[in-house]
């Protein structure tokens, strides 16, 4: 099966990919290196180990990196020592051995059209507890905005696209990605929904624009990294909502971020003050190790940011994936209520997702804040 991307066409076969091929037929694994003398693979659950039951000559590599080469009509020597390749569901990286020293160095990452979380996997696993799992929800059909957060490898575009997952069918989607990762318009077919990708002609910058003239209700960008930032917290403030991820180790530390990555000292106070005012929510993944060594996503922080009267608020709703604090301001309950949430820590949806109910079949109810 040959799998279109963008000056791209790959063979997805046994033929092609040889050795590597059972990895990258396995749905459960997401990553798959070789450092010029091992080879080492990455599970859904952030598991990694080396794999020592295949030989990998130093012939096939060669073999295989002149096949991806040739799909993308690209020289890989010397003088072109970094060889890249995207289909729809694989992103490759390939590093020639004179600048790694180590050997040639070959990186394949996975990126499938499907949700990998749902509401019951989620919870059972102690990925979220049910509580902070209907609260983000909420926060989704409140059309608040999040900000996925976390180190590199947690999962953030995963738990981006399983939420993103609740926004009702009828609200335009405009996703705005490098590498297709998010999938949308696969994931929920009958989504409105517009794919767009940037390259070195059309930058992120550039994407936002121009989705502001495709009536968007949604602007979801994989990552929010550089200058870009700017136009997508200027997105937010016309009502446009937004879902993003971003690099950091505390929820409360994203507005800072922000504003430094915006590079616009002079504009500094007026853009941390549209933060606090449009961002609304930032949630933290972060990676626990059990004592055999075995690592776990989790859910750790949850935080409101408002603005108030030119008063700057940060609030931190969940830490180490616990409820600190059930209180909310007048305003956060308002944007609930204007939702029809009386109730922002029970989601009857994720209730009958997990199958809830009392003798009588209706939902467990908490107590109303």
């Amino acid at each position: 099966m040959a799998e279109e991307g963008r000056n791209t066409w790959i063979e997805i076969s046994p033929e092609f990919f040889g050795v590597l091929w059972q990895f990258v037929d396995n749905d459960d694994i997401t990553d798959i290196d070789y450092n010029g003398n091992e080879l080492w693979i990455r599970d859904y659950n952030n598991n990694r180990r080396k794999v020592t039951d295949i030989e990998i000559s130093q012939n096939f590599i060669r073999q295989f990196t002149q096949r991806i080469a040739n799909s993308v009509s690209k020289e890989f020597n010397k003088q072109h020592p970094v060889l890249e390749a995207e289909t729809k569901r694989l992103r490759i990286s390939i590093v020639h051995e004179s600048v790694a020293v180590t050997g040639r160095s070959i990186c394949i990452r996975k990126t499938l059209p499907v949700t990998r979380i749902t509401a019951k996997n989620a919870v059972e696993s102690g990925y979220v507890s049910k509580e902070m799992l209907s609260f983000l929800v909420n926060c989704v059909k409140a059309h608040m905005n999040l900000t996925i957060c976390g180190e590199p490898g947690v999962g953030k575009t995963e738990c981006a696209k399983f939420l993103s997952g609740y926004i009702p069918d009828k609200e335009r989607v405009i996703t705005i990605e490098d590498n297709l990762e998010w999938h949308y318009h696969q994931i929920k077919p009958y989504a409105d929904c517009v794919e767009l990708q940037v390259s070195e002609l059309f930058g992120y910058q550039d994407a936002i624009v121009t989705s502001l003239r495709q009536n968007p209700k949604w602007l979801m960008v994989s990552e929010v990294r550089g200058e870009e930032v700017a136009s997508y917290i200027q997105q937010l403030t016309t009502g446009v909502n937004g879902i993003t991820t971003l690099h950091t180790d505390d929820v409360r530390k994203v507005p800072e971020r922000l504003v430094n990555m915006a590079a616009d000292r002079i504009g500094r106070e007026r853009m941390e003050s549209d933060i606090y005012s449009f961002l609304d929510v930032a949630v933290l993944i972060r990676i626990k190790r059990n004592e055999e060594g075995k690592e776990r996503r989790y859910l750790d922080q949850l935080c409101l940011f408002e603005n108030k009267n030119q008063k700057l608020w940060s609030s931190l709703i969940f830490d180490n994936g616990q409820l600190v604090t059930g209180e909310l301001s007048e305003d956060i309950k308002n944007k609930f209520l204007r939702a029809g949430i009386r109730e922002p820590f029970l989601c009857r949806e994720i209730e009958e997702e997990l199958g809830w109910k009392n003798q009588r079949g209706s939902i467990k109810r908490p107590v109303v804040i």
